[in-house]
């Protein structure tokens, strides 16, 4: 019996399996993508979900990381600089007591892209991350921006986080020289330390050598590396909690009054909270890993959220200690903790608070830098860079990946000072969220005409960050209030208009709570942030991208396996090993022949799917468009 448009549609929804995420636009993917013949170059071409699952081939990579060490590589890549700077920053300059509230406002805030990023891991459980749900629901440009975007997270942030590393060596340095020629006994040793550590123009030994070690680390094997990840997780836990319990220990009552220093207000609060916010980018270096996952489907949303969870209770401690010790007046902006244990005699913490960061801060190097070879292997795979990141050696690294990006960081590190790359990872990273956030909202509702809900959400994103900039500049009232109802009746008309398609499998583990309002909240907020960075750092941003969008176009476009048909012959590849790709709409997991069909009966192997653009056909019955 022939069925009509919204039957048929519906009728394939109701027979996918755990991976499908379906709705319109996959839909069309599958019949536009599932042929032999080359396509036309298309930059928005999408990435079909069943192309996205980890085919066997000779390139794959080994499925290691447990549950415990996916959470050590999400703390050990967002806990730093929040305890260790941005905590007695706050305190000093923005909130005073009530920082702890801006923890938690920020937490609250991270957590709306963490839900999405928690979902999109535990369905794609691939290498790549964002870069892997934008193929997927938005196409192929937009992905290439957000492996550059994720580019900067890695490569650029392991850069800076190396040379910051470098400045407090020679800084702490510095200062037992002081302290020895203050004593009267001067130490030559101390200022030939120095010249070493610090000869000029801009270089910076330390940042180099730690940088250098990582990549070494890195070249030996995940495996190895990851021993040391985890050992510095823990320690560096056991640091933090050592600094909270000890400044909890010698709180004054006294300094939480006032609890919002009226010079600060409520005003204070929020900015503080925008501040904080970057203290948790660096759990989504999580996703990356998806492809060494082990029961990836459970343990990726897992530690995504453990991550967030685990961290917030770590600075929301830190921060009721720090300010529970000293009026906050007197809490340095720079060294908060060693500062702080220093004025109340504690000189034995002072020196182990100091030490810590020193110490610590390295592990973040060689957590950052372990994520960009696996975002190079995905875009490799794609046939959107030189076939050697995709290669695989002996052992199962990522060897030319890891090299190639390690000689990269080791360059920047030494050469060019942290200031100036701050903001521009900031922005970067933001943009990245802000994609994924649209990637879940495109892959969840379903479009009732084409390209709807993308213009919506394109409008939205550009509403959030030109209210960000009235916010920034104090401009009248009355943009923000056109503004801020452009954003609420783009809401609506989402939630109205595109309705979601929720999935009957009961082996999807986790899905974004209050879908479209959760992850439009997440985009507003990374837009809000981006506005608020210098604009010197936007128009590097822009430049950045221009320049990713130019390598596309001059090699990612002539190179791309889904405009050459190459996903089509991956399958074939997979029939050959007598691993056929099951249907994303079939619900049974087994079948007696190489064809796969729903339960229904409507065949849906490869072979039965049309080049037609304008419909689908499946098996013998034609689903028109």
């Amino acid at each position: 019996m022939p069925l009509n448009k919204r039957q048929s549609f519906q009728h394939l929804l109701d027979v996918e399996t755990s991976e499908s995420i379906p709705n319109y636009n996959t839909l069309l993917n599958t019949s536009i993508e599932k042929n032999d013949t080359p396509q036309k170059g298309n930059p928005f071409l999408r990435k079909p979900l069943w192309a996205i699952k980890d085919l066997p081939s000779e390139a794959t990579l080994e499925r290691h990381l447990t549950l415990f060490d996916l959470i050590s590589i999400g703390i050990g890549s967002t806990v730093g600089s929040g305890v260790f700077v941005l905590c007695g920053l706050v305190a000093r300059e923005d909130a005073g007591p009530s920082t702890f509230i801006c923890w938690i406002i920020s937490g609250v805030c991270a957590s709306f892209s963490g839900l999405c990023y928690a979902e999109l891991s535990g369905k794609f459980a691939v290498a790549g991350s964002s870069y892997s749900y934008v193929y997927v629901a938005m196409g192929e440009l937009p992905a290439v921006i957000a492996g550059a975007c994720l580019t900067l997270e890695y490569v650029f942030t392991a850069s800076a986080v190396a040379r910051s590393w470098g400045d407090k060596v020679s800084l702490y340095v510095q200062q037992l020289a002081n302290h020895y020629n203050a004593t009267g006994h001067p130490d030559s040793k101390w200022n030939t330390i120095l010249q070493i550590l610090d000869p000029g123009y801009n270089i910076n030994p330390a940042a180099f050598v730690v940088s250098t070690i990582s990549v070494l680390m890195l070249l030996n094997g995940v495996k190895e590396s990851q021993r040391v990840t985890n050992f510095f997780a823990v320690f560096k836990v056991s640091l933090v909690l050592f600094m909270c319990f000890m400044s909890i220990y010698l709180m004054q009552p006294e300094n939480f009054e006032p609890f919002i220093p009226p010079q600060f207000g409520f005003q204070g609060v929020m900015r503080g909270s925008v501040s904080l916010f970057f203290g948790y980018i660096g759990y989504d270096e999580i996703c990356c890993m998806a492809g060494e996952a082990i029961n990836p489907k459970e343990n990726l949303p897992k530690a995504v959220m453990g991550t967030i969870g685990i961290v917030t209770m770590m600075y929301v401690l830190a921060a009721i200690g720090l300010v529970g010790m000293l009026p906050f007046e007197q809490i340095s902006a720079e060294s908060g903790f060693p500062h702080a244990f220093h004025t109340r005699g504690v000189e034995w913490a002072s020196q182990i608070s100091a030490l810590g960061e020193i110490i610590t801060l390295p592990v973040v190097v060689l957590i950052t830098i372990m994520a960009q070879p696996r975002l190079l292997f995905a875009l490799a795979k794609d046939g959107l860079l030189p076939p050697i990141f995709a290669k695989i050696d002996d052992h199962g690294n990522l060897f030319f990946g890891t090299l190639i990006a390690g000689i990269i960081m080791i360059v920047i590190s030494a050469l060019i000072p942290f200031t100036y790359l701050n903001d521009l990872i900031s922005a970067g990273i933001l943009v990245a969220f802000s994609l994924t956030d649209c990637s879940v909202l495109i892959l969840r509702h379903e479009s009732p005409e084409p390209m709807l809900l993308e213009k919506n959400l394109l409008l939205f994103n550009l509403l959030s960050f030109t209210l960000g900039l009235l916010i920034q500049f104090e401009s009248s009232g009355f943009w923000y209030s056109v503004n801020a109802i452009g954003l609420i009746t783009i809401a609506l008309n989402i939630s109205s208009s595109c309705p979601e398609v929720r999935s009957n499998s009961r082996d999807i583990y986790f899905e974004t709570p209050f879908c479209p309002y959760l992850p439009l909240i997440g985009m507003f907020l990374n837009w809000y942030l981006i506005s608020q960075l210098e604009m010197q750092s936007l128009f590097l941003l822009l430049l950045y991208m221009g320049m990713s969008v130019l390598f596309y176009f001059s090699y990612g476009a002539k190179h791309s396996i889904g405009n050459k048909g190459g996903w089509a012959r991956e399958e074939s590849n997979a029939d050959e090993a007598q691993m056929p790709l099951k249907s994303h709409y079939s619900r049974s997991s087994s079948s007696s022949s190489d064809d796969f069909y729903g339960e229904d009966g409507i065949s849906l192997a490869s072979d039965d799917i049309g080049n037609d653009h304008d419909g689908i056909s499946i098996g013998s019955s034609n689903v028109e468009f």
